[in-house]
């Protein structure tokens, strides 16, 4: 066997096993916490008072305006400074669940906003409050709308999880560092970091174009077209 085919074989499992055990959970985690956060702040946005919806304004500018590894820096290297200690992975998590509210929620606010306002008006019409339209008739149409770019958003999530490597958590590309730092192999390992992510892309791409087939407005034209 090819000394290149042995390295990528016995660095595999060791890739996969970071994978599993920091990369996915990091990227779940990050995922649901910030598409609550991204709900909330896309309603604030749309509904709060004055002086909320310019506390959720300032929110999505800062995290938009500035890089994620530099949010990352902050949080980790940054706080210990004002006396706020917190460990790799919950540092990555919070940074993480911050950068993907502040852009989901432009996402929920475009697709709550894309609602004919007839829905509201026809939903208030059979007794609904305010709370029940919501929740009975423009989330639900909203988030048909919200599919294709909030699955964009979490495909991206799973390769933006690398950056999380700068504050020493052991995912899967710090696991590939690590093992380069030993065999001194960079091009072999890091390529098969790369293989590893773009199988994942890949299979969150087949899985998103379904979700869009299933939940898309004109779900029936894109079957019909494939």
């Amino acid at each position: 066997m090819p000394h290149w085919l042995q390295l990528m074989t016995d660095s595999l499992p060791t890739l996969l096993w970071a994978g599993v055990k920091f990369t996915i959970p990091l990227t779940l985690l990050s995922f649901v916490l910030g598409l609550s956060l991204g709900l909330v702040t896309a309603v604030t946005r749309l509904f709060a008072p004055k002086p909320l919806v310019l506390v959720a304004r300032f929110y999505v500018w800062v995290i938009r305006g500035t890089p994620l590894l530099v949010q990352l820096f902050v949080i980790f290297y940054g706080l210990p400074s004002i006396g706020v200690l917190l460990d790799a992975f919950p540092a990555a998590l919070i940074g993480f669940t911050l950068n993907v509210g502040a852009y989901t929620s432009e996402i929920i606010r475009a697709a709550i906003a894309s609602v004919p306002k007839g829905q509201w008006e026809a939903a208030y019409s059979t007794g609904m409050t305010w709370g029940q339209a919501m929740r009975r008739t423009i989330l639900p149409q909203a988030g048909r709308v919200a599919v294709p770019p909030l699955s964009n958003t979490f495909i991206s999530l799973v390769k933006d999880t690398s950056l999380a490597a700068a504050i020493t958590v052991p995912e899967l590309f710090q696991s590939a560092q690590r093992i380069v730092a030993t065999t001194y192999e960079p091009l072999i390992l890091y390529v098969e970091a790369a293989f590893i992510y773009l199988a994942m892309s890949s299979v969150l791409s087949a899985l998103q174009s379904r979700l869009e087939i299933r939940f898309g407005r004109y779900g029936g034209m894109l079957e019909a077209n494939r």
